[in-house]
């Protein structure tokens, strides 16, 4: 992966100490008594940057609009002289008071700014291009050339702006939300800009080789998706946690704060309800903060309150074990929700016990699961956005590689629950998921049940996906590998055995399309032993509107010399 340059410093903090400044980048003279070379130390902060975490992408888009100002259209040698050399304007104290101009936005979700005659850039939440904000200075980074500030308010809004669609009286105080301010089409436009940005950042392949990203697929609802939120609460004021009890248990004089972090902040912010949340979660949320203030003074720490939405299905034409579907008003039972579909009703409940069973539906299919285990956690978008796997796990029969046969099986990476087994068992002879966590295996062994899949369907293995392909004797010409791995992405390992087994076309879904972009240049690259894939097509899905998130799914497929050969053969008797 490209790495990133530090930009020069005027004064660095290193581990909490100002050092002195090195003037235009010029290296510390090295100790003439000493063989080894001097490199500059990076800041605690630096070494804590992974790769694809949101501050890399952050310096990658700070260090693209420093250089679009210095060779965009129109630029000319007079006016890149009234942007001082990088770092060598003073810059405003911490804790005052600015106007900036907002040129760009991250695909962290910030707002990227400066100042008339400036060359620094400040990093600014819930703004958008366009707007001119009064912000408050937080810190200054030298050294990555620009500073962090809290927002204050709007002084001249972006013509993309219209704080009227704004449905949370939180926004621009919660970290949760981004993009209220923006109208959907405007959100999904930035988001399939984030998805190319992220492959021309972080793939490290030349642009021929990456297809055009499709347009961002949006959820159906933008408000009141989420089935799960987690709000949470500190601890009494004084508490430090010990790890052998010797401090002193303080109570709590009165109910905390519940709710989110505050953006830029380590601080709770109290928040009564969150738009974003399904009915059901929310009415948990009112129905648990009611709880906290009867028993605040149970609790000597700090915790996460889970908030999971179940729902219990009536059938129209199933007796329902005898029970009838509630209705609403007074039958309903309290801090539930009741929803009519095609041919049944669903009651909605919260469930707040991790280790409950919860249940939802997407389209036929039937999923349980421990309330506190992974599941996506927008229903709305999942037949959307299982129904385009379905459509597109198998090539397209135009693209079949001569003598190619068909793909009669699946492998699910990462697996979990089994939504991706058990949406596509349709599609194929047999499938296997794989997932590290027992419990997942569990889950997903109930859920084929549920669906009536058998072991002559279907299988689930509990082991490290490092170690799948040992498991699984089938041939790569006739297999699919659906990819689904945590936020960090895949790892070496697992890369280098997936290209050795070679299967014939892979479909990689991801959280992190920074994280995804990598490791699709992995196997597009090809270096070394193994397969080597090409990319066939990209494409987003909005699974967290009004949030800077989006949801990447690649397709690739391997290229085949013996039917490249083939093709090459035929071609010269044409």
């Amino acid at each position: 992966m490209v790495s990133i340059p530090a930009p020069a410093a005027a004064t660095a903090v290193v581990d909490g100490q100002r050092a002195p400044a090195q003037r235009n980048g010029a290296p510390k003279r090295p100790n003439p008594g000493s063989n080894r070379a001097w490199k500059q130390k990076k800041t605690k902060r630096e070494r804590n940057i992974t790769e694809g975490s949101s501050e890399e992408v952050l310096q990658y888009d700070i260090l693209a609009l420093l250089e679009s100002r210095k060779s965009g259209p129109g630029t000319d040698a007079a006016a890149e002289d009234t942007i001082p050399a990088e770092n060598d304007e003073p810059l405003p104290e911490e804790g005052t008071e600015i106007e900036v101009d907002v040129l760009e936005l991250s695909s962290t979700g910030d707002g990227l700014a400066m100042r008339p005659g400036s060359g620094q850039v400040y990093v600014v939440p819930f703004t958008i291009p366009g707007d001119t904000a009064r912000v408050k200075v937080f810190r200054h980074l030298r050294r990555e050339q620009h500073s962090v500030a809290d927002f204050v308010s709007v002084t001249k809004p972006s013509p993309l702006r219209d704080d009227a669609r704004v449905q949370c009286h939180y926004f621009a105080s919660c970290g949760g939300c981004q993009f209220q301010m923006l109208d959907y089409p405007e959100q999904l436009r930035l988001k399939r800009r984030v998805l190319d940005k992220a492959y021309r950042n972080f793939a490290n392949l030349p642009a021929e080789l990456v297809p055009a990203v499709g347009d961002t697929i949006g959820s159906p609802l933008q408000y009141g998706y989420r089935t799960k939120l987690t709000p949470h609460f500190d601890g009494p004021p004084g508490f430090r946690p010990s790890k052998r009890g010797r401090n002193p248990k303080v109570p709590s004089e009165s109910c905390p704060d519940i709710g989110f972090m505050q953006k830029g902040k380590r601080k709770v912010l109290d928040i009564e309800d969150c738009p974003i949340g399904t009915t059901a979660v929310r009415l948990g949320l009112a129905r648990e903060r009611e709880r906290m203030r009867r028993e605040f003074q149970k609790y000597e720490r700090g915790a996460t309150i889970l908030l999971r939405e179940n729902t219990r299905r009536y059938l129209d034409d199933d007796d329902n074990q005898g029970e009838a579907p509630p209705e609403d008003g007074d039958h309903l039972p309290p801090y539930t929700a009741r929803s009519e579909g095609d041919g049944f009703v669903d009651v909605k409940s919260c469930q707040t016990d991790s280790k409950a069973t919860t249940t939802e539906y997407i389209g036929e299919h039937t999923f349980t699961n421990p309330a506190g285990s992974f599941f996506q956690n927008n229903n709305s978008i999942l037949p959307i956005f299982t129904a385009y796997i379905k459509d597109h796990i198998l090539p397209p029969p135009s693209s079949s590689s001569p003598g190619a046969g068909a793909i009669k099986y699946l492998i699910d990476a990462y697996s979990g629950s089994g939504l991706f087994t058990i949406t596509l068992a349709s599609v194929f002879q047999h499938s296997t998921g794989i997932d590290i966590a027992a419990d997942s295996i569990a889950s997903a062994g109930r859920n084929a049940a549920l669906n009536g899949l058998g072991e002559d369907r279907c299988k689930f293995i509990a082991a490290d996906a490092g170690q799948l392909f040992r498991n699984v004797a089938y041939a790569p010409d006739e297999t699919v590998v659906v990819l689904d791995p945590p936020r960090k992405g895949c790892d070496a390992d697992f890369l280098a055995q997936l290209r050795r087994f070679g299967p014939r076309r892979v479909l990689y879904v991801s959280c992190n399309v920074h994280t995804q972009a990598r490791d699709v240049g992995v196997l597009v690259r090809g270096e070394g032993e193994g397969a080597r894939y090409h990319l066939e097509s990209l494409v987003g899905f909005d699974f967290f509107p009004q949030t800077g998130h989006v949801e990447g799914v690649a397709i690739l497929n391997r290229h085949d010399s013996k039917a490249e050969a083939a093709d090459q053969k035929d071609s010269r008797y044409r």
